[in-house]
Formats: structure tokens, C-alpha cells, sequence
């Protein structure tokens, strides 16, 4: 709340000074003369002198002044003694504190107090209680506020040197992980996209030629995405043009590649297709290729029926298949659903896997996406 602001936000610091306003009015009120010198501005005056200690904050010298001309009514020295401690802990050691000093002496009379015939004991409690004290205080208080604030500022340095380390080690991890990708997924994959190639340069019918054909245009496909990882890695600018870079409409590339190994793929898709964040994009196009990868490993020459579908402000991307007993023996990550699940909640979805009463596997996410667009 911006009136807070003189508190520092605090509302337990406008507390405190309510309940100084009030203290001070009673105790003035209770001990003091109203006949003399002026009994008709004694009350106002006392009342004024006490509510304008809640400006003693934001402007303290100010409320000095006003508490000196309260004096001539008849008001106690206290308001004056607040006010000189909040210009001390306000402006610490510097001229217009000593100022302040000055005009709090002189004003309250406090030099002939100490002129009149006085034990010691007396000298000291008038000049501690009226002005050397109060101004003690308050450069004790300014003083405090100074060490809080440069321990304060040196935390969020600390803090944010820890986070820069961090994110430093980060950046050095995904860099060793992206050249020990280069070195041996990349390597690998070269060198089955080169076999494949010149397989099917050597091929001794058509149907092993178009096989290697098909191995070696999805092991350069792999090669393009495993170029946008490693980019991501390395914060590189990213390649638009990778499948899955948002683009639903590359689904149709990744079921075609899927089809020409044998498998048996069904693909619906909205017409016309939703305009989606590009991570919906990604997580959607990334459910669709593990789903198949995982039907193809597990139940192989099995149909799967891929389906995406919009409702009101969902897209619903669903993979199905048919269980069958048996089994490719290819050997997995372990890691399919489960980078899956985390893909899809990232993009602020929600997928559910697991057989249905039917017989079939299913794999079932949803996300938040933009209203459809119309087709041009």
C-alpha cells in the first residue's frame, strides 16, 4: 500500500508511532498545567504537536520545528525530544543533526535548568534526558539501519554469485553432455545413415534398396534433431526448421517415415489445425514419436491409431495400439515415459498411460492451446 510507504511497508512501524502519539498525548494531557501560558490552545496544541510525530519518519527536522512552536502553548518537551531522536536516526552524525540539538537546547530552556543551582545528578539527567541522550539513540538507530543495509546488500550479492556459479556449472555440464553426444550418438548414427546409403546403392532387388532407403532418411532425420539438441545445449540459436519445432503439421513426416519400415499407422489430425505455443508443439509431436517407437518395440505389426483432437481450449493427443505378447527384444532407456510425463507437464499438460478394458495401450496427453485458426 502506497501510504505505507514513510513505515517501509511495515504496518507494525505505523503501530508503534499510533501508539507514541496516543502515549504522548495522555502523558501530557495527565501532568501538564492547562493555565498557563495559554489555556485555550493547550489542548489543540498538545493534540497537534502529538499527531504530527507521525510524519517524524519522512520528514523529522519539520516535526522538530513544529514541536518548538507548540511550546509557546504550554506543550512538554517530549514531542521535541522524539523528534530530535528521528532527526538523529534519520540523517545520523551530520550538521542538521547538530542543528536540531542546538534548537532543542535552546528551545526547551534546557541551558538555564542547567544555570540554576544543581547537583551533578541533575545536570546529567536534564541534559541526557532532553538532548544528549535522545540523540545518542538516534545515531545508534542510523547507524543499526546502515549495518543491516550493507549486510542485506552483501546476501544478495552472495546470493546472486551462488546463482551465477551455478548457472555457470550448469552451462560447463550441458557442454561436456552435448560433445559426448557429438562424439558418439552423432558418430554412430553417421555411420549407420553411410551404410545405409551405400546399401541401397548395392541393393539386390528393390525391397532391400527401398529398406536401406528408409534407414538411411530416418538416420538423417535423427542427425537433424540430435543438431537441435546439441544446440540447445550449447544455447546456440535454434534451428527452426527441426521437426517438432512447434509444427503439428510435421506429424504427417513423422508417421510417413514410421509407415515405410511396415508399421501400420492411422493418423488423424484437425482440420483445420490448432495454433499452439511452440513446447505444445514440441511435447505433442515429441508424445507422438515415443508413442510409436514404444508400439513398435512392444507390440510390433500391430495397428496404432494416432489422434489428435480439439475441445474448446484442450488438444488432446491420443496413441493407441492393439497388445500383443510379442515382443521385439530391442532394448530400452527405461527413461520413454517418464521424459514423456515431463516433457508434457513442462508444457502445462496432463498425460495418463496404461491399458485399457479393451485390450489396447493407450497414451493420452492434453494441453492449453490458443483458439483454432481458420485455414487460409
Amino acid at each position: 500500500m502506497r501510504w505505507l510507504t514513510w513505515w517501509d511497508g511495515r504496518v507494525a512501524l505505523l503501530a508503534l508511532d499510533v501508539a507514541v502519539v496516543a502515549a504522548v498525548i495522555a502523558v501530557t494531557l495527565a501532568g501538564g498545567d492547562p493555565r498557563d501560558p495559554h489555556p485555550a490552545l493547550y489542548v489543540p496544541a498538545v493534540i497537534f504537536s502529538a499527531l504530527v510525530l507521525l510524519a517524524r519518519r519522512r520528514w523529522p527536522f519539520l516535526v522538530l520545528l513544529v514541536g518548538v512552536g507548540c511550546l509557546f502553548a504550554g506543550v512538554t518537551l517530549i514531542p521535541l525530544t522524539i523528534a530530535l531522536y528521528s532527526v538523529a536516526a534519520r540523517h545520523g552524525v551530520s550538521v542538521l543533526t547538530g542543528v536540531a540539538m542546538v534548537v532543542t537546547v535552546l528551545a526547551g530552556r534546557v541551558l538555564d535548568v542547567v544555570r540554576e543551582p544543581a547537583d551533578l545528578l541533575t545536570i546529567v539527567l536534564v541534559l541526557g534526558m532532553f538532548a544528549v541522550g535522545p540523540v545518542l539513540a538516534g545515531l545508534w538507530m542510523h547507524q543499526r539501519a546502515a549495518l543491516l543495509a550493507v549486510l542485506r546488500e552483501r546476501a544478495d550479492e552472495a546470493e546472486r554469485t551462488r546463482t551465477l556459479l551455478a548457472d555457470q556449472a550448469v552451462f560447463a555440464e550441458r557442454r561436456r553432455i552435448a560433445r559426448e553426444m557429438h562424439d558418439v550418438v552423432a558418430h554412430r548414427v553417421t555411420a549407420v545413415a553411410l551404410q545405409a546409403g551405400a546399401l541401397s546403392l548395392r541393393a539386390p532387388d528393390e525391397r532391400t534398396e527401398q529398406a536401406a532407403e528408409t534407414i538411411r532418411a530416418v538416420s538423417a532425420t535423427a542427425l537433424e534433431e540430435l543438431r537441435g539438441i546439441l544446440q540447445v545445449l550449447r544455447d546456440d540459436a535454434p534451428d527452426a526448421a527441426s521437426p517438432g519445432a512447434g509444427l503439428l503439421a510435421s506429424l504427417e513426416d513423422l508417421v510417413e517415415e514410421v509407415t515405410a519400415t511396415g508399421a501400420r499407422v492411422e493418423l488423424k489430425l484437425p482440420d483445420p489445425l490448432p495454433a499452439v505455443p511452440d513446447q505444445v508443439g514440441r511435447a505433442a509431436y515429441r508424445v507422438v514419436q515415443e508413442s510409436l517407437t514404444n508400439a513398435g518395440k512392444h507390440a510390433p505389426h500391430a495397428a496404432v491409431d494416432v489422434r489428435l483432437a480439439t475441445d474448446g481450449d484442450r488438444l488432446a493427443v491420443e496413441v493407441t495400439n492393439r497388445l500383443t505378447p510379442r515382443h521385439t527384444g530391442v532394448p530400452g532407456s527405461g527413461y520413454g515415459l517418464v521424459g514423456m510425463r515431463e516433457r508434457v507437464e513442462l508444457a502445462g499438460g496432463d498425460l495418463r498411460t496404461g491399458p485399457t478394458g479393451d485390450g489396447r495401450f493407450r497414451v493420452l496427453a492434453e494441453f492449453p492451446v490458443f483458439p483454432v485458426q481458420e485455414a487460409k
